[in-house]
């Protein structure tokens, strides 16, 4: 199991109506991207981070391993916009206006993320999935991103075992020799994957498959009360926005 998805089984909220965390969760997101970069992201990155560090209950640490990947995409996007391709300045030079966009782009992106890992942090994907087809999601696609959902776990533990018996086997005492466990982790992985699902197939068909994965779905009732909390909470945020709004320079 990924560490976000052991964190979002045991969250506070775990128990809480998908819909809940969605509208908080994803109405931060929204913001982020609609409010102008200052200081309406910087107001929704912060109280992103309130949010998942204290009602949420999300560990500091667990949230920072895994905030760094898309963190590392939002900086890495913001440092192309500090240059120019042509200009008077050569075929390569600073932007004048470059570090005022950056600084933006990454206010809006940094804050957008927080907003999704709030929802993924406090929502497992077995409770979110199943609840899709009553939103009009068709049956067979919902059933798909179950499969792939669980199948995915089973790889990546496949890997892990593959790679812990090579290294047991001195598979990675010399560059050559990982290459050599490198083509072999694919190969093995690749036919376990496909001996999984065909075991998969059979143990459905086995058991009447007929079309459509029946789960249990936890009982959980959308809170009018939380919902109304996180509404006003996101309509402060924009109010505040327009008040303090000032040009980033």
């Amino acid at each position: 199991m990924l560490p976000i998805d052991a964190a979002a089984h045991s969250s506070r909220w775990r128990r809480r109506h998908p819909v809940d965390k969605a509208v908080l969760g994803l109405g931060l997101t929204v913001l982020a991207i609609s409010l102008p970069p200052w200081p309406g992201a910087a107001l929704v990155l912060l109280t992103a981070l309130v949010v998942l560090l204290g009602p949420a209950g999300v560990p500091g640490r667990r949230l920072w391993r895994a905030y760094r990947v898309p963190l590392g995409f939002c900086v890495t996007g913001a440092l192309t916009l500090l240059v120019q391709v042509g200009g008077p300045g050569g075929f390569v030079s600073l932007a004048g206006d470059g570090p005022v966009r950056a600084g933006e782009l990454l206010l809006r992106t940094s804050a957008a993320s927080l907003g999704v890992l709030l929802f993924a942090f406090t929502t497992p994907m077995s409770d979110l999935l199943p609840r899709l087809v009553r939103a009009g999601i068709p049956a067979p696609v919902v059933d798909v991103a179950l499969v792939t959902y669980r199948m995915s776990f089973l790889l990546l533990d496949s890997v892990r075992r593959i790679r812990e018996a090579q290294a047991a086997r001195l598979g990675h005492t010399s560059r050559a020799a990982q290459w050599r466990s490198l083509a072999g982790l694919g190969a093995t992985a690749f036919v376990r994957a496909f001996d999984r699902a065909t075991r998969l197939q059979a143990g459905l068909a086995g058991r009447g498959y007929d079309g459509t994965l029946r789960v249990l779905v936890p009982e959980a009732r959308v809170s009018v009360r939380f919902t109304a909390a996180s509404c006003a909470l996101l309509a402060a945020l924009a109010a505040l926005t327009l008040v303090l709004e000032r040009p980033l320079t």
